[in-house]
């Protein structure tokens, strides 16, 4: 059957390794990563875990002994150098490892601030991976005062985790609202209310000239003039795909490792999963930074590598958690150009996209039915009315069956 190498041991690499022992295949497994830890969970970090609600054990994904169990080689600590596809060949360790297969699931890297401006600086974090969010842990003691860069969610999930703490939180937004990027007006008004509610100070249209302090990050100085005292600092301005090892090996890039519909790169027996990989998306090519597209795709490609010749279609939904709000979001809002308001109750509200008369995606507050009905709505292709949906006196749910 062969030798199946696995560079990346996150959520993707974890789901393609099992999805290929409990599909049968019977070759050698080697499932490569960097950290230390067996594969975990990375959305508790910036919320449970950091709330030390969580333990560190609850965050695997599965128990470090699922690894050997299953005759799956788990190397920990460890770096690829190099992939040399013509060979079909890994330098890992100062030597070659041969490959029959080869999957990339490198995932992403946090963008970081410039050294020139105070990014390098003790005390400047980024929310990434386990030793991230160890780092900062300590931090986060009541009446610390932390700036926050970045009015995503990473950055919004660090403030609410923060604040339930007593922190003095500012978070400051370049852009004229928060998630600006990837929700409309309405649900950055619905979360501005919630942090301000919960004593955030959020600062939008403000972007970060520059950190000062020594060695450790002091002070902040804000493009309208203003300055901060601050103890410490959180960026939150976006991940990038980790294409590094694939681009040194000639194989394409396109917004992140370029794969066809079955999850193969442009290099023979070469697959890629998950937040490193780009695929073909309704005639366009996009590239998903979520849990169940790296699931979803990482087992896919698992499938195809036992010969299975499935298509990737996308599914996409997302979560956050941010104080008592629970917020699911549906497919993909891009291009809409009408948001229909649904309020259930006081505790919940629902905004819903449409491009025409095209429902494209569901942002969720509190309300896991909405999401529900509308996730299999847009998964299905139908697109209720806007009046229907506007209509508080509607059934949902029967909408799935007109």
């Amino acid at each position: 059957m062969g030798h199946v190498v696995v560079i990346g041991a996150g959520q993707a690499g974890s789901s393609c390794v099992a999805k290929l022992r409990n599909s049968g295949f019977e070759g050698k497994i080697t499932l490569i990563g960097a950290e230390t830890v067996p594969p975990y969970q990375r959305p508790p970090l910036s919320k449970a875990y950091l709330l030390g609600d969580m333990a560190l054990e609850r965050l695997y994904l599965r128990p470090e002994r699922f690894y050997a169990d299953h005759g799956i080689d788990l190397m920990l600590g460890t770096t690829v150098d190099s992939i040399d596809p013509a060979a079909q060949t890994v330098r890992v360790n100062g030597g070659d490892m041969a490959y029959d297969d080869l999957v990339l699931t490198t995932g992403s890297f946090p963008r970081r601030l410039p050294a020139h401006i105070g990014g390098d600086l003790e005390g400047v974090h980024v929310v990434r991976d386990l030793m991230d969010v160890d780092t900062m842990g300590p931090r986060f003691t009541k009446g610390a005062r932390v700036l926050i860069v970045g009015g995503g969610y990473i950055g919004l999930e660090a403030a609410s985790v923060a604040a339930k703490l007593g922190l003095q939180v500012t978070l400051v937004e370049m852009g004229d609202r928060i998630l600006q990027r990837v929700a409309a007006p309405q649900t950055s008004d619905f979360f501005r209310a919630l942090h301000e509610a919960h004593g955030v100070t959020i600062r939008e249209g403000v972007g970060l000239e520059r950190l000062t302090g020594d060695t450790h990050v002091t002070g902040a100085e804000l493009s309208d003039g203003t300055t901060l005292d601050v103890d410490f600092v959180i960026v939150g301005v976006g991940i990038g795909a980790a294409t590094a090892l694939a681009d040194a090996a000639g194989i394409v890039n396109d917004n992140g490792i370029m794969t066809d519909s079955h999850g193969r790169t442009s290099a023979p027996h070469v697959w890629a999963a998950g937040d490193c990989a780009s695929f073909p998306y309704r005639g366009g090519r996009i590239r998903l930074e979520s849990v169940p597209n790296a699931i979803d795709q990482a087992e896919l490609v698992a499938e195809n590598i036992m010969g299975a010749d499935k298509e990737y279609v996308a599914k996409p939904w997302f979560w956050s958690d941010q104080y008592d709000v629970k917020l699911q979001i549906a497919g993909l809002n891009m291009g809409y150009d009408r948001v229909i308001t649904r309020r259930s109750d006081a505790d919940s509200v629902a905004f819903w996209y449409y491009r025409g008369d095209e429902l494209l995606a569901v942002d969720a507050m509190n309300d896991p039915r909405g999401f529900m009905i509308g996730r299999r709505l847009i998964e299905a292709g139908k697109s209720p009315a806007p009046a229907l949906i506007e209509d508080p006196n509607t059934d949902l749910k029967a909408l799935l069956k007109s």
